[in-house]
Parts: C-alpha cells; structure tokens; sequence
C-alpha cells in the first residue's frame, strides 16, 4: 500500500515573523512528531498584515527571508517535505510575492509557486480586499513530484483564492497531481459560506486528495480568519481536520492508490470531450 502520512498546520499568524517563527518551529515539530512526512503551513505563515506600508518594508528577498531559512531547517531537521503554504516576499517595482515553497528531507527547495489568483473583492458588511495592490500575481501552475516510503507524490500548489479557479486544478490533475493544495488565510464570512464545499469540490471532480492549512481566529492586524484546516479524500471524505480556527495539527493517512481507484469509478478526467464555445446567438 502506497501511503503518505501528511500533516496540515494550523496558525494565528501576526505581523511580526519573528513571533510566527516560534509557532511555526513548535506545530512542524508536534506534526513530524506524530509522524507526518508531508507537513503543510497556511498561506501568509510569515506575516499576516493588513497595513501595506509595514509589510513592503519589512520583505526580504527570498535568500535572506527568515521563514524561507527556517523551513530549510526544520525539514532537514526533522527529515520531513515541508511545504510553507505561502509567505511574503520581495517582488521587483516594490511589490510583493505571495510564494509557496516545498523543502525535501534535506533542506533544499524542491518547487516553489506564486499565487495566481488575486482577492479583489467587495464582501458584506464593507469588508473589501484588493491584493493587486501589494502582490504580484503569479504566472504558471506549479507540479512536485517526490517519493516517501514507496508513496509516488504528485503534488500541485495552489493560494486561498486560487481554489475559486478550477480550471487550475484540472490542469494539474491532467498533469498527473494526485494531491492538490490549497493552503489558505480564508477570511470568517467566505469561510464559514464556502470552505468545505470548494475544497470537497476540487477533490471530488479531479478525484485527487485535497490538503488545505489554514489560518484561525482575529490576527493582530485585526482580520479574522476561518481555520479548519483540512485533508480531504479523493471521494470526498474529511480525512482529518482542525476542529475551529485554534492553532494545532491534523494528521490523516492517504492511501494514495485510492486517488487510482476513484477514477477507475468515475473517469471524467478520462471522459472529457472537446466542445465548441460559440456563444453567438442563433435564430430559432
């Protein structure tokens, strides 16, 4: 059996990342400790932080950025593929990146990826985000393939808002993914309409296991993020979950032939066909 036993971590992140190196060293610790070989941090792990001015001023490029150093060392630690779901760093024009990274056993960078997708939105209750304004988007989906104990691991990235796109996932699928992530800073209101539902979504139609860390509770900075850190299985199924938006770990074991036989069950990546898009209104 071809199994992966994955973590996804929890935080609270504030805007300091000298205090979130200090979760982040403990939660990768009690997740390797448990057994995980894939552990997953929320996206913004380094810094979660509203005020524009104050994150471009505090970015490092990536060489010197402490959280990329960090991650480093702990997965060569603790012999672990960690994956920092994203973190902020300095992009040319004075912008930022909102960079994902996966770290192998011995501490070198194994892929990393940009987040695509930007939250430009007008929520309820006069929440609004426009991420354009401080982030450079990304421009290419991004696929890691790396064996743990037998366990061939195919694993496409993906930020937050990026789960909205599912046509990202799909090119990942068909590229051979076998998990999919979405690690996130999900906001309280999109999160408690959307989260379970998107995330189940993308692993149920790609047939893929879903893993998706979050970030949980009000932040320093004074937004509040939804938590529920997830794994989810290729037929949908909540493999393991952080219960509310508290900082801790869940660990679930994958089965990855399971991704196999999901689609041996259902093979629509499979039974696509092509169609025209001609929407040019015709008379009857």
């Amino acid at each position: 059996m071809a199994e992966l036993v994955a973590a996804v971590v929890q935080m609270r992140s504030t805007m300091e990342p000298s205090e979130n190196l200090v979760a982040l060293e403990q939660l990768v610790g009690e997740a390797a400790g448990r057994g995980a070989a894939y552990v997953q941090t929320p996206e913004m792990t380094g810094a979660v932080c509203r005020d524009r001015d104050h994150l471009l001023a505090n970015l490092k490029p990536e060489q010197d950025d402490p959280i990329v150093k960090a991650a480093a060392t702990l997965a060569r630690r603790h012999a672990i593929y960690l994956h920092i779901g994203s973190t902020a760093i300095r992009a040319p024009g004075g912008m930022a990146a909102n960079r994902a990274f996966l770290f192998g056993p011995d501490g070198t960078r194994v892929e990393s990826y940009d987040k695509i997708h930007m939250f430009d939105v007008d929520l309820d209750n006069g929440e609004s985000w426009r991420e354009s304004r401080t982030y450079v988007p990304g421009e290419r989906a991004a696929l890691a393939r790396f064996s743990v104990d037998g366990a061939d691991v195919r694993l496409g990235f993906a930020v937050c808002y990026d789960m909205r796109f599912p046509e990202l996932f799909r090119a990942e699928a068909l590229a051979g993914a076998n998990i999919l992530t979405a690690p996130a800073a999900f906001t309280r209101q999109t999160g408690e309409a959307h989260w379970h539902v998107l995330l189940r979504a993308r692993a149920i139609e790609n047939n893929t296991f879903m893993i998706a860390a979050a970030q949980g509770g009000r932040h320093a900075d004074g937004r509040e993020t939804y938590g529920h850190s997830i794994i989810i299985d290729p037929w949908g199924k909540v493999a393991a979950e952080v219960d509310g938006d508290e900082p801790g770990v869940a660990v679930a074991r994958l089965d990855l032939s399971a991704v196999d036989a999901a689609r041996g069950k259902i093979p629509n990546l499979k039974n696509r066909r092509p169609f025209a898009t001609d929407f040019t209104a015709r008379a009857s």
